[in-house]
This record gives structure tokens, sequence and C-alpha cells, in this order.
């Protein structure tokens, strides 16, 4: 679009489309990591689930922060 010399406020509305739909993707990529690998090594008893839980957890920090 920048190459295209699409107006600015356009480029600016697809941004900000882009990055919430980016968004939304990560919550469900965390919601389904939480289901199904946090899930697991918790319930499996191997010590892996302190890790994941830790994981998921800088992976909310992150996300919070961006």
């Amino acid at each position: 679009m920048v190459e295209e010399d699409t107006y600015c406020i356009d480029v600016l509305t697809q941004v900000s489309a882009t990055t919430r739909a980016l968004q939304s993707f990560s919550l469900q990529m965390l919601d389904e990591h939480m289901d199904t690998c946090v899930r697991t090594a918790v319930a499996d008893g191997s010590g892996n689930g302190d890790i994941k839980l830790k994981e998921a957890s800088d992976a909310i920090a992150r996300l919070v922060r961006s």
C-alpha cells in the first residue's frame, strides 16, 4: 500500500485491523496451548507442568505488554 502511494489514513486503518487480527489469533493460540500442552504436562505428572505454566505466563506477559 505504501509503495502504491495509498492515502496514509487508509494504510493506518489496515495496520490497525491487522494488529487486532494478530492479537485475536495470539489469544486463540494461547487458549489452545493452555488446553492441550499445559493440561497434558500437568496431568502426566512428569514435572513439565511447571515449565509449561511458566511459558504460558511469560506469553501472557508479552501479550499484555504489546
